[in-house]
Protein backbone atom coordinates (compact mmCIF):
# COMPACT_ATOMS: atom_id res chain seq x y z
CA UNK A 1 0.00 0.00 0.00
CA UNK A 2 3.05 2.67 0.99
CA UNK A 3 4.78 1.47 -2.51
CA UNK A 4 1.27 2.63 -4.42
CA UNK A 5 1.09 5.40 -2.59
CA UNK A 6 4.57 6.44 -2.65
CA UNK A 7 3.89 5.96 -6.34
CA UNK A 8 0.98 7.93 -6.93
CA UNK A 9 2.94 10.73 -4.86
CA UNK A 10 5.75 10.06 -7.38
CA UNK A 11 3.30 10.79 -10.52
CA UNK A 12 1.60 13.30 -9.07
CA UNK A 13 4.74 15.35 -9.06
CA UNK A 14 6.43 14.37 -12.28
CA UNK A 15 2.74 15.48 -14.34
CA UNK A 16 2.64 18.71 -11.52
CA UNK A 17 6.24 19.59 -12.89
CA UNK A 18 5.51 19.00 -16.93
CA UNK A 19 2.63 20.45 -16.49
CA UNK A 20 4.28 23.61 -14.83
CA UNK A 21 7.13 22.97 -17.92
CA UNK A 22 4.17 23.25 -20.50
CA UNK A 23 2.58 26.77 -18.85
CA UNK A 24 5.96 27.93 -18.60
CA UNK A 25 6.58 27.50 -22.09
CA UNK A 26 3.12 28.10 -23.57
CA UNK A 27 3.99 29.86 -26.85
CA UNK A 28 1.87 33.12 -28.15
CA UNK A 29 -0.76 32.62 -30.26
CA UNK A 30 0.08 34.93 -33.46
CA UNK A 31 0.42 32.88 -36.47
CA UNK A 32 2.40 36.24 -37.75
CA UNK A 33 4.48 39.06 -36.54
CA UNK A 34 2.08 41.26 -34.55
CA UNK A 35 2.71 45.22 -34.43
CA UNK A 36 2.79 46.54 -30.84
CA UNK A 37 3.05 50.37 -29.38
CA UNK A 38 4.27 50.57 -26.28
CA UNK A 39 3.56 54.24 -25.05
CA UNK A 40 6.68 56.16 -22.49
CA UNK A 41 5.94 54.67 -19.28
CA UNK A 42 3.88 52.15 -19.85
CA UNK A 43 3.89 49.01 -17.43
CA UNK A 44 4.23 45.63 -18.56
CA UNK A 45 1.61 44.48 -16.63
CA UNK A 46 -0.76 47.23 -18.47
CA UNK A 47 0.33 45.82 -21.88
CA UNK A 48 0.21 42.32 -21.09
CA UNK A 49 -3.43 42.72 -20.41
CA UNK A 50 -4.12 44.57 -24.38
CA UNK A 51 -2.10 42.31 -25.57
CA UNK A 52 -4.09 39.35 -23.93
CA UNK A 53 -7.06 41.12 -24.80
CA UNK A 54 -5.46 41.00 -28.78
CA UNK A 55 -5.96 37.48 -28.36
CA UNK A 56 -2.10 36.58 -29.16
CA UNK A 57 -0.94 36.54 -25.74
CA UNK A 58 -2.05 33.78 -23.59
CA UNK A 59 -2.10 34.99 -20.07
CA UNK A 60 -1.09 38.31 -18.78
CA UNK A 61 -0.63 36.93 -15.58
CA UNK A 62 1.70 34.23 -16.60
CA UNK A 63 3.58 36.80 -18.01
CA UNK A 64 3.61 38.95 -14.94
CA UNK A 65 5.28 36.16 -12.78
CA UNK A 66 7.70 35.08 -15.56
CA UNK A 67 9.01 39.03 -15.77
CA UNK A 68 9.13 38.98 -12.15
CA UNK A 69 10.59 35.45 -11.47
CA UNK A 70 13.30 35.97 -14.07
CA UNK A 71 13.92 39.79 -13.39
CA UNK A 72 12.69 41.31 -16.59
CA UNK A 73 9.90 43.47 -15.24
CA UNK A 74 11.26 46.34 -16.94
CA UNK A 75 12.28 45.27 -20.09
CA UNK A 76 10.33 47.55 -22.14
CA UNK A 77 11.23 50.35 -23.88
CA UNK A 78 8.64 52.82 -25.73
CA UNK A 79 8.24 52.53 -29.38
CA UNK A 80 6.56 50.66 -31.66
CA UNK A 81 7.43 46.96 -32.12
CA UNK A 82 6.96 43.79 -34.57
CA UNK A 83 6.63 40.95 -32.52
CA UNK A 84 8.16 37.35 -34.05
CA UNK A 85 5.43 34.50 -34.04
CA UNK A 86 5.58 31.39 -31.91
CA UNK A 87 7.39 32.71 -28.73
CA UNK A 88 7.43 31.74 -24.76
CA UNK A 89 6.71 34.62 -22.42
CA UNK A 90 10.52 34.22 -21.29
CA UNK A 91 11.04 34.53 -24.68
CA UNK A 92 9.23 37.22 -25.35
CA UNK A 93 10.83 39.04 -22.29
CA UNK A 94 14.53 38.37 -23.53
CA UNK A 95 13.37 39.40 -27.15
CA UNK A 96 12.35 42.99 -25.91
CA UNK A 97 15.85 43.27 -24.16
CA UNK A 98 17.47 43.76 -27.76
CA UNK A 99 14.90 44.68 -29.97
CA UNK A 100 14.71 47.53 -32.13
CA UNK A 101 11.51 49.48 -32.52
CA UNK A 102 9.68 50.40 -35.87
CA UNK A 103 11.85 53.41 -37.89
CA UNK A 104 9.90 55.68 -40.58
CA UNK A 105 11.36 57.86 -42.86
CA UNK A 106 10.61 61.33 -44.03
CA UNK A 107 12.64 63.54 -46.49
CA UNK A 108 13.13 67.06 -46.85
CA UNK A 109 13.57 68.06 -50.38
CA UNK A 110 17.29 69.79 -52.13
CA UNK A 111 15.70 73.20 -53.35
CA UNK A 112 12.33 73.34 -51.84
CA UNK A 113 11.13 75.82 -49.50
CA UNK A 114 10.77 75.76 -46.09
CA UNK A 115 7.35 76.44 -46.26
CA UNK A 116 7.35 73.29 -48.50
CA UNK A 117 9.41 70.80 -45.78
CA UNK A 118 7.11 72.35 -43.00
CA UNK A 119 3.87 71.09 -44.79
CA UNK A 120 5.77 67.48 -45.31
CA UNK A 121 6.47 67.18 -41.90
CA UNK A 122 3.10 68.56 -40.91
CA UNK A 123 1.66 65.63 -42.84
CA UNK A 124 4.04 62.96 -41.67
CA UNK A 125 2.24 59.98 -40.16
CA UNK A 126 3.57 58.91 -36.19
CA UNK A 127 5.27 61.95 -35.85
CA UNK A 128 3.68 63.81 -32.55
CA UNK A 129 2.93 67.58 -33.51
CA UNK A 130 4.15 69.38 -30.89
CA UNK A 131 4.72 72.54 -32.56
CA UNK A 132 0.75 74.25 -33.18
CA UNK A 133 0.76 75.93 -35.94
CA UNK A 134 3.74 74.54 -37.46
CA UNK A 135 4.90 77.88 -38.68
CA UNK A 136 8.47 79.31 -40.57
CA UNK A 137 7.88 81.85 -37.30
CA UNK A 138 7.49 78.80 -34.91
CA UNK A 139 10.56 77.40 -35.81
CA UNK A 140 12.62 80.71 -35.87
CA UNK A 141 11.18 80.61 -31.75
CA UNK A 142 12.11 76.78 -31.64
CA UNK A 143 15.83 77.11 -33.26
CA UNK A 144 16.54 80.84 -31.81
CA UNK A 145 16.91 82.62 -34.89
CA UNK A 146 15.80 86.63 -35.64
CA UNK A 147 14.22 87.01 -38.70
CA UNK A 148 13.29 84.39 -41.47
CA UNK A 149 15.23 80.68 -41.05
CA UNK A 150 15.11 80.15 -44.39
CA UNK A 151 17.37 77.56 -45.49
CA UNK A 152 18.36 76.48 -41.88
CA UNK A 153 16.91 72.66 -42.11
CA UNK A 154 19.12 70.57 -43.92
CA UNK A 155 17.60 68.39 -46.90
CA UNK A 156 18.03 64.37 -46.17
CA UNK A 157 16.07 61.51 -45.05
CA UNK A 158 15.26 61.50 -41.38
CA UNK A 159 14.66 58.42 -39.51
CA UNK A 160 12.19 58.47 -37.15
CA UNK A 161 10.19 56.31 -34.46
CA UNK A 162 6.40 56.67 -33.71
CA UNK A 163 5.99 59.41 -31.30
CA UNK A 164 8.77 61.70 -32.29
CA UNK A 165 7.92 65.13 -32.19
CA UNK A 166 8.57 66.80 -35.12
CA UNK A 167 10.22 69.87 -32.74
CA UNK A 168 13.21 67.23 -32.35
CA UNK A 169 13.54 66.37 -35.97
CA UNK A 170 13.47 70.02 -36.70
CA UNK A 171 16.70 70.75 -34.60
CA UNK A 172 18.18 67.55 -35.72
CA UNK A 173 17.86 69.23 -39.21
CA UNK A 174 18.79 72.75 -37.97
CA UNK A 175 22.42 70.86 -36.31
CA UNK A 176 22.65 69.24 -39.09
CA UNK A 177 22.70 71.98 -41.49
CA UNK A 178 25.17 74.16 -38.83
CA UNK A 179 27.44 71.24 -38.92
CA UNK A 180 27.66 70.74 -42.98
CA UNK A 181 28.27 74.98 -43.20
CA UNK A 182 30.94 74.86 -40.52
CA UNK A 183 32.67 72.33 -42.47
CA UNK A 184 32.14 73.45 -46.25
CA UNK A 185 33.31 77.00 -44.68
CA UNK A 186 36.73 75.59 -43.46
CA UNK A 187 37.15 73.80 -46.50
CA UNK A 188 36.23 77.08 -48.90
CA UNK A 189 38.41 78.84 -51.30
CA UNK A 190 40.42 82.15 -50.61
CA UNK A 191 39.46 85.32 -51.98
CA UNK A 192 35.29 84.65 -51.81
CA UNK A 193 32.99 87.17 -50.89
CA UNK A 194 31.69 86.16 -48.19
CA UNK A 195 32.04 87.90 -45.41
CA UNK A 196 30.38 85.19 -42.70
CA UNK A 197 29.09 81.28 -43.49
CA UNK A 198 25.68 82.61 -43.75
CA UNK A 199 26.42 84.35 -46.79
CA UNK A 200 27.44 81.17 -48.14
CA UNK A 201 24.48 79.56 -47.18
CA UNK A 202 22.43 82.30 -49.55
CA UNK A 203 24.64 81.65 -52.34
CA UNK A 204 24.29 77.74 -51.71
CA UNK A 205 20.48 78.44 -52.38
CA UNK A 206 20.57 80.14 -55.48
CA UNK A 207 23.09 77.79 -57.10
CA UNK A 208 20.20 74.90 -55.77
CA UNK A 209 17.22 76.53 -57.20
CA UNK A 210 19.03 77.27 -60.82
CA UNK A 211 20.15 74.03 -61.54
CA UNK A 212 19.34 70.45 -60.88
CA UNK A 213 22.20 69.27 -62.87
CA UNK A 214 25.17 68.61 -60.24
CA UNK A 215 28.12 68.86 -62.70
CA UNK A 216 26.79 72.51 -63.13
CA UNK A 217 26.60 73.85 -59.61
CA UNK A 218 29.97 74.65 -59.23
CA UNK A 219 30.00 76.61 -62.92
CA UNK A 220 27.02 78.63 -61.81
CA UNK A 221 28.56 79.62 -58.80
CA UNK A 222 31.51 80.35 -60.26
CA UNK A 223 29.30 82.66 -62.62
CA UNK A 224 27.63 84.29 -59.67
CA UNK A 225 30.90 84.76 -57.61
CA UNK A 226 32.43 86.71 -60.07
CA UNK A 227 29.49 88.98 -60.86
CA UNK A 228 29.70 90.03 -56.99
CA UNK A 229 33.79 90.06 -57.32
CA UNK A 230 32.54 92.88 -60.54
CA UNK A 231 29.90 94.56 -59.00
CA UNK A 232 27.52 93.44 -61.15
CA UNK A 233 23.51 92.29 -59.98
CA UNK A 234 23.34 88.73 -59.73
CA UNK A 235 19.80 89.34 -62.10
CA UNK A 236 18.37 85.78 -60.88
CA UNK A 237 14.73 84.91 -60.96
CA UNK A 238 14.38 82.48 -58.65
CA UNK A 239 15.02 85.26 -55.75
CA UNK A 240 12.57 87.43 -57.43
CA UNK A 241 10.13 84.35 -57.66
CA UNK A 242 11.21 83.94 -53.68
CA UNK A 243 10.33 87.61 -52.90
CA UNK A 244 6.97 87.65 -55.00
CA UNK A 245 5.72 84.80 -52.69
CA UNK A 246 1.66 83.78 -53.34
CA UNK A 247 1.91 86.61 -56.17
CA UNK A 248 3.63 84.30 -58.27
CA UNK A 249 1.60 82.50 -60.47
CA UNK A 250 4.29 80.75 -62.65
CA UNK A 251 5.20 84.10 -64.77
CA UNK A 252 7.65 86.76 -64.10
CA UNK A 253 6.43 90.19 -65.62
CA UNK A 254 8.50 93.08 -66.50
CA UNK A 255 7.01 95.18 -63.54
CA UNK A 256 8.00 92.28 -61.42
CA UNK A 257 12.01 92.64 -62.39
CA UNK A 258 11.35 96.55 -61.88
CA UNK A 259 9.98 96.34 -58.39
CA UNK A 260 12.41 97.59 -56.06
CA UNK A 261 10.12 97.04 -53.03
CA UNK A 262 10.95 93.16 -53.54
CA UNK A 263 14.07 92.90 -51.22
CA UNK A 264 14.99 89.56 -53.00
CA UNK A 265 14.62 91.21 -56.57
CA UNK A 266 18.68 90.82 -57.89
CA UNK A 267 17.51 92.65 -60.91
CA UNK A 268 17.21 95.77 -58.76
CA UNK A 269 19.16 95.43 -55.68
CA UNK A 270 22.84 94.64 -55.46
CA UNK A 271 24.55 91.59 -53.68
CA UNK A 272 23.15 89.13 -52.21
CA UNK A 273 19.44 88.68 -51.20
CA UNK A 274 18.77 88.77 -47.55
CA UNK A 275 18.12 85.13 -46.87
CA UNK A 276 18.36 81.81 -48.65
CA UNK A 277 15.64 81.01 -50.78
CA UNK A 278 15.78 77.06 -50.35
CA UNK A 279 17.13 74.41 -48.75
CA UNK A 280 20.46 73.95 -49.74
CA UNK A 281 22.16 70.62 -50.04
CA UNK A 282 26.39 69.70 -49.28
CA UNK A 283 26.91 69.68 -53.20
CA UNK A 284 25.46 73.49 -53.76
CA UNK A 285 27.08 74.53 -50.44
CA UNK A 286 30.82 73.32 -51.78
CA UNK A 287 30.08 74.78 -54.67
CA UNK A 288 29.32 77.90 -53.47
CA UNK A 289 32.69 77.69 -51.25
CA UNK A 290 34.48 76.00 -54.10
CA UNK A 291 33.05 77.91 -57.47
CA UNK A 292 34.56 77.25 -60.54
CA UNK A 293 37.19 79.06 -62.06
CA UNK A 294 36.57 80.78 -65.58
CA UNK A 295 35.41 84.12 -67.07
CA UNK A 296 31.73 82.94 -67.78
CA UNK A 297 29.61 85.94 -66.47
CA UNK A 298 26.04 84.71 -67.74
CA UNK A 299 24.62 81.46 -68.54
CA UNK A 300 20.96 80.78 -70.34
CA UNK A 301 18.38 77.60 -70.16
CA UNK A 302 18.86 75.31 -72.85
CA UNK A 303 15.78 73.75 -72.96
CA UNK A 304 16.98 70.34 -71.96
CA UNK A 305 17.47 70.96 -67.87
CA UNK A 306 21.17 72.20 -68.85
CA UNK A 307 22.65 75.54 -69.47
CA UNK A 308 24.67 77.74 -72.07
CA UNK A 309 27.56 79.38 -70.31
CA UNK A 310 29.28 83.29 -72.06
CA UNK A 311 32.14 85.53 -70.95
CA UNK A 312 30.46 88.73 -72.89
CA UNK A 313 27.09 89.91 -73.18
CA UNK A 314 27.47 89.70 -76.99
CA UNK A 315 28.05 85.44 -76.52
CA UNK A 316 25.02 85.52 -73.95
CA UNK A 317 22.57 87.64 -76.27
CA UNK A 318 23.41 84.94 -79.31
CA UNK A 319 22.47 81.54 -76.90
CA UNK A 320 19.37 83.76 -75.39
CA UNK A 321 18.24 83.99 -79.17
CA UNK A 322 19.17 80.67 -80.04
CA UNK A 323 17.75 79.01 -77.13
CA UNK A 324 14.94 80.82 -76.04
CA UNK A 325 13.15 83.23 -78.64
CA UNK A 326 14.00 81.20 -81.38
CA UNK A 327 13.22 77.89 -79.80
CA UNK A 328 10.34 79.21 -78.01
CA UNK A 329 9.14 82.05 -81.02
CA UNK A 330 8.52 84.32 -77.57
CA UNK A 331 10.66 86.05 -74.90
CA UNK A 332 11.98 84.48 -72.07
CA UNK A 333 14.38 85.95 -69.26
CA UNK A 334 16.94 83.58 -68.64
CA UNK A 335 19.48 84.23 -65.69
CA UNK A 336 21.33 86.37 -64.96
CA UNK A 337 20.88 88.78 -67.71
CA UNK A 338 23.08 92.06 -68.18
CA UNK A 339 20.46 94.62 -67.21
Amino acid sequence: MKKILGFTIVLLLVIAIALAVAIWNLPNTNTSSVRVMIEPGSTLGRNAANWEKDGWLPSALLLRIQARLLDKQNVLKAGEYNVPTGLTGPQLLQWFITAKPVTYRVSLIEGTRLTDALAVLKATTRLTQDIDPLTPEAVAALLDIKGNPEGWLYPDTYVYQSGDKVSALIQQAHDRMTRQLAKAWAERDEELPYKVPYEALVMASIVEKETAVPAERPEIAGVFVRRLQKGMRLETDPTVIYGMGDKYKGNIRKRDLLNRKNPYNTYRIKGLPPTPIALAGRAALDAALNPEEGKTLFFVAKGDGTHYFSATLAEHNKAVYQYQIKARKKNYRSTPTSK
